[in-house]
């Protein structure tokens, strides 16, 4: 099944740019489809995929960061494609 995940990495600590930085750059090389705006980072594809690649790249920016949290929305359906209609 396929989704689209949301994801906003907040570290709570100072020098933080660098970790968010390589958070994304490690989701950009799994291969799936990630999207970048300002405020957020989406990635769509095949739910075991996805989530096997969150899983990883979480406990990682965890393992770099001395405080931070991640929020995150799934949406069972591939919304990568959408553009708005008004």
């Amino acid at each position: 099944m396929k989704i689209s995940v949301e994801l906003t990495l907040s570290p709570l600590q100072d020098d933080f740019e660098p970790k968010i930085i390589d958070f994304i750059k490690k989701l950009r090389a799994s291969g799936l489809r990630v999207k970048e705006t300002p405020l957020s980072t989406q990635v769509y594809g095949e739910y075991d995929e996805v989530m096997a690649l969150l899983n990883s790249e979480i406990k990682g920016a965890f393992e770099a960061l001395d405080r931070g949290l991640i929020y995150m929305k799934i949406v069972k359906s591939d919304l990568s494609d959408y553009a708005a209609d008004f």
